[in-house]
């Protein structure tokens, strides 16, 4: 492959390794915004793969009183992860333990490029790892997508059911997006930098020696 291919490929790695550890960190994949009480009390509460938090907005006048705290989620106490919601607390680390794994893989591939771009001879060889951890990154990414909208959509957790899906959870949605297309470009630019097309392996295009 081209040199220009790596350097397009290392950025587009670079970018969905960014948004894997802001959505990986962020405390809001999941919103539940109560309606202000008859005190002036309104209280949000952000769900994320390692926290939630909550915060808490009191009008006494024209006087605002803000409070906010966040706590470790979920905790087998706290939220009953020993009783009733079990499974859904099995499902949700097993979510953030695979948003961890896509984070590894996706900065192995960024360490793949920067190996694969220093000399023409690894170029040749070294998009076929790139493709395979950048797919890596992205297939445990959908697996996060995957449990989390479970966990969502079928209700298994009784405080969701009054949750909205925010900025947290669609940027996991755009990293694997992105991952999978790069994989993708990579698969088919170094399958015809393979076979010696120019607009691929570039002017020094390598071919079999004919016998």
């Amino acid at each position: 492959m081209r040199k220009t291919s790596y350097v397009v490929t290392f950025f587009f790695t670079l970018f969905v390794f960014v948004i894997t550890i802001l959505s990986a960190e962020r405390p809001d994949w999941l919103v539940i915004k109560g309606p202000s009480g008859a005190d002036g009390e309104q209280v949000t509460t952000r769900f994320g793969l390692l926290e939630r938090c909550e915060r808490r907005i009191v009008w006494e006048g024209r006087n605002r009183w803000v409070d906010h705290s966040c706590r470790s989620f979920p905790m087998r106490v706290q939220d009953h992860c020993d009783e009733e919601n079990k499974h859904f607390c099995v499902a949700f680390t097993s979510a953030r333990y695979a948003t961890e794994l896509g984070t590894g893989f996706s900065a192995m591939a960024l360490v793949a490029l920067l190996i694969g771009v220093s000399t023409h001879s690894r170029r040749r060889r070294i998009w076929r790892a790139v493709a395979g951890l950048v797919a890596l990154h992205s297939i445990f990414q959908l697996v996060t997508f995957a449990l989390i909208t479970d966990i969502y959509v079928q209700h298994r957790y009784t405080p969701f059911d009054k949750a909205g899906l925010s900025a947290g959870y669609f940027l996991n949605l755009l990293s694997w997006i992105i991952g999978m297309f790069t994989a993708i470009g990579v698969v088919i630019t170094g399958m015809a930098a393979d076979k010696g097309h120019p607009w691929a392996a570039g002017n020094r295009a390598y071919r079999p020696i004919q016998g």
